[in-house]
């Protein structure tokens, strides 16, 4: 067994000396206590009921937080002269200063404590969810900077607020991804309480950043008018009135000093603005398993880890067929990023943007479809083992799906209600049904195959009987000779499985793969500017300005936020097949 996987499967050095099975001693295991239960007839039984009383308690906080964060953004939409924008961002810097002094205090105070995170789970905070919260920091950091940037140049007629609440958060965002970086794993075993609410008041936080973002278009609509404007001048017209929200009208009249900056901070505001919202999102599942891990004690010895490794070998249609779905896609995207950029994307451009999607749904769907029954067809026993981390990926892919089948009802009545004959029309509408249906038969497939438990060779079943002989110290040990008998059964079990389930396999492998690089290009598209939902007019003339916007801020960053989440669980299902 090498070194990393018994770092991972063995308790810290403060308890690696008793075997793993063996409970740990009073001075290693800090039981919880809580007042209500002090009377318990049992220490374990009083400390199950003060953890499910402290999962409440917490729970209780941020939804009292997210109540009232919810009420003043809703003051400041419907009563704009009670409650301003700038109130509600003091209410979320208030908020952000206490998460950050609450990190502070666990990075000083809580972790160095003795015997205070005696397991880590290694399910919890993978490789490619703390990348992409560095990712998705780093971009929502530069947003705050063209943020600042902007409201300094129009410091005249701009509240100081402007500035000093896009700073706050930089602090808030460098301070949180450092600390889901490095401590997303943690079974924190002291505090527990202290912990679990300063996880919810981060969570909340990051939930109320998150509905601020999805329903301010205050500075949208003023960059908006602005830019207008500016190309008015520069073609000798008068710009025409247009309708504002939230006193944009106010702001719009500010001029700015220097053009070409302005232009810069606002084109830089407008292409980042979608990863601030994806960043709240990722950081609150990681929080949420963090959370669900205060006070969890992880018997490894039960089922142990296996960690699958990722192999191309085998696979040929999969890769092929992906790298095509990507160069067109790439092609595609730069077309109509090209078209974008001068003006409004014209109508030949988005014909081809919908009718890339088109093309690539169905295989998307139909691939899925296959893999399902492949998945059925398939002797493997499911994995029933209580495991945070894979309920919340199930929750979070079926949540993210909600956004983009949200969006897709929501044209596919606004085009039947207009001119579902018109062919942009019939694409949009087409490109929705198809969206619906790709969504649906894609969570099957990655929920099922998170459930199937790895196809294991024979050496890795070897070392899980001599880990399991070590660690159950009160069954008899096994002989050489059945030792030799079992390890024989095994192999003979794993040949006749491997021979019966290599198509199986290789076919799940060619799947996953082409779906996996399928969601990235469907991932880079949207994420990097190629917004048609809001730019081919349709909805927005039939829902209004306000409305859409408030429905696409909602909808796309959670599309966005499935494709890559898709990604993770298919590249599971992969290094599993």
């Amino acid at each position: 067994m090498s070194a990393d996987k018994a770092s991972r499967q063995k308790p810290c050095h403060h308890c690696r000396s008793r075997p793993a099975s063996a409970p740990a001693g009073n001075s290693s295991i800090h039981y919880e206590k809580f007042w209500l239960y002090r009377h318990c007839s049992s220490v374990q039984q009083s400390d199950q009921q003060a953890q499910k009383a402290g999962r409440l308690f917490s729970g209780l906080l941020a939804m009292n937080v997210v109540f009232l964060g919810c009420a003043f953004i809703s003051s400041m939409i419907f009563n704009q002269v009670a409650i301003t924008l700038a109130d509600v961002w003091i209410l979320l810097s208030i908020l952000k200063v206490l998460c950050v002094g609450w990190i502070a205090c666990y990075l000083l105070g809580t972790r160095r404590q003795p015997h205070a995170v005696l397991y880590q789970d290694s399910h919890a905070g993978p490789l490619w969810v703390r990348g992409s919260v560095l990712l998705f920091g780093s971009f929502s950091v530069l947003l705050n900077v063209c943020h600042i940037g902007y409201s300094a140049l129009l410091l005249q007629c701009k509240s100081r607020v402007e500035i000093i609440f896009p700073s706050i958060e930089i602090l808030f965002i460098c301070t949180q991804a450092f600390f889901l970086w490095h401590h997303s794993q943690d079974c924190i075993q002291v505090q527990h309480n202290f912990t679990r609410c300063g996880l919810m008041l981060t969570i909340a936080t990051n939930l109320l950043l998150w509905l601020l973002a999805v329903t301010n278009d205050t500075i949208h609509m003023e960059m908006e008018t602005e830019l207008r404007r500016v190309e008015q001048r520069f073609a000798g017209k008068a710009p025409p009135d247009r309708p504002t929200r939230r006193g944009c009208n106010e702001t719009a009249l500010c001029t700015c000093p220097n053009t070409t900056s302005c232009e810069v901070f606002q084109k830089g505001y407008i292409l980042l603005y979608p990863f601030n919202t994806e960043f709240c999102l990722v950081c609150c599942s990681v929080l949420y398993v963090m959370w669900k891990n205060v006070g969890r004690r992880i018997s490894h010895h039960h089922v142990p880890h296996v960690k699958s490794k990722f192999k191309l070998q085998g696979v040929v249609f999969g890769p092929l067929l992906g790298t095509v779905a990507i160069i067109s896609g790439v092609c595609v995207f730069m077309m109509y990023q090209i078209e974008a950029t001068g003006s409004a994307a014209s109508r030949q451009v988005l014909v081809m943007y919908y009718s890339y999607y088109i093309v690539l749904l169905p295989p998307m769907s139909v691939a899925a479809v296959i893999g399902t029954i492949i998945h059925a067809l398939e002797k493997k026993e499911l994995d029933t083992v209580k495991n945070p981390t894979r309920s919340l990926d199930v929750v979070l892919l079926m949540g993210g799906a909600l956004g983009q089948i949200g969006m897709s009802y929501f044209s596919i009545v606004a085009i039947v209600a207009t001119d579902p004959r018109d062919l942009l029309n019939s694409l949009i509408l087409s490109h929705s049904v198809l969206l619906i249906f790709q969504n649906i038969t894609q969570n099957i497939f990655i929920i099922d195959g998170l459930h199937r438990q790895p196809l294991m060779t024979p050496s890795k079943e070897e070392e899980m009987k001599e880990e399991h002989n070590y660690e159950s110290h009160d069954q008899r040990r096994m002989s050489v000779l059945e030792l030799g008998q079992e390890i024989r059964k095994v192999s003979l079990s794993y040949i006749h499985s491997y021979s019966h389930l290599n198509w199986k396999r290789r076919a799940l492998r060619e799947i996953s793969f082409f779906l996996v690089l399928s969601n990235i290009i469907l991932w880079i598209m949207p994420t990097f500017g190629a917004h048609p939902v809001f730019e081919n007019g349709l909805e927005k003339s039939f829902y209004g300005y306000s409305t859409w916007f408030t429905i696409v801020n909602f909808g796309l960053p959670l599309s966005v936020f499935y494709r890559m989440h898709s990604v993770g669980g298919l590249l599971e299902v992969y290094v599993t097949a």
